[in-house]
């Protein structure tokens, strides 16, 4: 047994992930090898050292951009792919965990106190009624356990809106635009769900109240991360009375203009863009833009607001 393997492979065995006879050869190596024996004495001491430092917690927005592009790449992994092969070939599953003891015993213990985890919120917390609506549902949960929004509804000419949201089981939030656990799941439905037509219907909503800072970021994160246009166009409209006064706004629309891959996001960007059009980094945009860009119609927008501008002297 070389050294280099054993260095390449002495995390795993500090972590008691190596295979039986794997960990007697590397066991037999470190008797007689100081060289590795010292290694291991140090990679000890980082593991012991990583124990103990506190693990800060991911930002929301990390989060969140990083459950989007999970599922942006589960939606176009192909058929025959790993995923595939992992999720419907129970005998790679089963040969994976034969061969790695440590990792059985993890999913073990993990999904076991998982279930008891689950179990226990759904038993120990009591449904109650929320005041002004006639539907009995279970109190807010912490956005963790919401697995997705199923469903969002808002009845004709009313501001009451109905939210099916999916826990351990599907669940039922109803209240008006107001409710503050109605804006928490929209808010929610905008940057996490799966389903496209859901947040269309989110973002739409939040619209109605662009005035909440926490609404404004949401609609400033769908315009740039979400990967349906329709989704897109939807948040830049309900940013568009925020231009003026908030530079945050404006930059986020001046991002959908240089790079947004829909024309239509970047036409309603440029006419929303119109009110500062004298701004001096709205003016160096609408400059490169008039000169090289792709998009003929942008091009040709650009540059006639361009000639609408005075003159720097």
């Amino acid at each position: 047994m070389k050294c280099e393997w054993v260095k390449d492979n002495i995390v795993l065995y500090v972590y008691n992930e190596l295979a039986d006879d794997a960990r007697y050869e590397l066991e037999q190596h470190l008797g007689r090898c100081p060289e590795c024996a010292t290694e291991l004495k140090a990679t000890r001491r980082f593991h012991a050292t990583l124990s103990v430092t506190p693990v800060d917690e991911p930002t929301p927005n990390l989060l969140t951009a990083s459950r989007m592009r999970l599922q942006e790449a589960l939606e176009t992994t192909s058929q025959g792919g790993l995923w595939n092969r992992l999720a419907f070939d129970p005998g790679a599953w089963l040969r994976q965990v034969r061969f790695s003891p440590a990792l059985a015993a993890a999913i073990f213990i993990v999904g076991f106190g998982g279930g008891i985890g689950a179990t226990y919120k759904v038993i120990s917390k009591p449904v109650t009624p929320i005041l002004g609506s006639e539907t009995t549902v279970v109190p807010p949960v912490g956005e963790a356990n919401i697995t997705g929004i199923s469903s969002i509804t808002q009845e004709p000419g009313s501001n009451e809106v109905t939210i099916k949201y999916n826990t351990v089981s599907t669940q039922e939030q109803k209240g008006s635009l107001s409710d503050q656990r109605i804006q928490q799941l929209l808010l929610f439905a905008a940057r996490n769900n799966y389903n496209s037509g859901v947040r269309m219907d989110s973002v739409d909503l939040l619209t109605q109240k662009p005035d909440d800072t926490r609404v404004r970021e949401a609609l400033m994160y769908a315009l740039h991360y979400d990967n349906n246009p329709g989704v897109r166009l939807k948040a830049i409209e309900g940013l568009g009375s925020f231009v003026k006064d908030d530079m945050r706004v404006r930059d986020a629309v001046l991002g959908a203009l240089v790079s947004d891959t829909n024309p239509g996001v970047r036409t309603q960007a440029l006419h929303l863009l119109e009110p500062v059009k004298a701004d001096s980094s709205v003016r160096a945009v609408l400059q490169r833009l008039a000169e090289n860009d792709q998009n003929q119609y942008i091009r040709s927008q650009a540059r006639t607001v361009m000639a609408q501008l005075p003159e720097i002297d």
